[in-house]
């Protein structure tokens, strides 16, 4: 498969939560992928504009722009809208990583578009963006233990070592998938990495 040369502008998104207090909860896997994708390509996520952490370096002759928003989750979108018009980045340029309950820790799931599917981060975003039509890679960070266990709760809260173990894998791929998306397109990217797992 011939890798895509382009000089288009791509946003990269990772969701999580601000605060030391959220670095290791399951929610906030978005924003481990992309902090490992800013090592990968050599750029820190450190400059504070558009309600955000973000950086900006050149890949494959694209503009990148890698996203951290700080206006916590549910209200995710605001950032992500400032940056995408700001730099004129239209939605399927887009490309959000974020945690998924119905993947077990350790799976990937790469989506060219569809709804929130009750994430409040991404509901934000379409909400914001005024479309659901952006490329998203989904972390497993597993489903709950049982029904009755609160969301909220769940989503916040820490993995086991064992968990910790598939994830650090499933991190590393979310960040080549993302990077396989802009090279090769939604359909191929998914290939390669849909229920990919360690």
């Amino acid at each position: 498969m011939f890798k895509k040369s382009n000089n288009e502008a791509w946003l990269i998104v990772g969701l999580g939560n601000p605060g030391r207090e959220y670095e290791k909860t399951r929610h906030n896997c978005g924003f481990r992928a992309v902090d490992l994708l800013a090592d990968k390509l050599g750029c820190k996520i450190d400059k504070l504009k558009f309600q955000g952490l973000y950086c900006q370096t050149n890949y494959n002759g694209a503009k990148l722009f890698l996203l951290k928003p700080q206006t916590f989750m549910n209200l995710s979108g605001r950032s992500v809208l400032q940056l995408s018009a700001y730099f004129g980045i239209p939605p399927q340029r887009i490309i959000v990583l974020f945690d998924d309950i119905s993947l077990a820790p350790g799976r990937l799931r790469i989506r060219a578009d569809g709804s929130a599917g009750g994430h409040n981060g991404i509901k934000s975003i379409i909400q914001e963006v005024g479309s659901q039509a952006f490329p998203r890679v989904k972390i497993g960070v597993g489903a709950k233990p049982n029904p009755e266990y609160d969301l909220a709760d769940w989503v916040l809260s820490t993995f086991s070592a064992s968990e910790e173990k598939a994830l650090a894998v499933a991190l590393e791929n979310a960040a080549d998938a993302a990077l396989a998306i802009i090279d090769y397109g939604v359909p191929e990217a998914a290939n390669r990495f849909n229920g990919s797992h360690p």
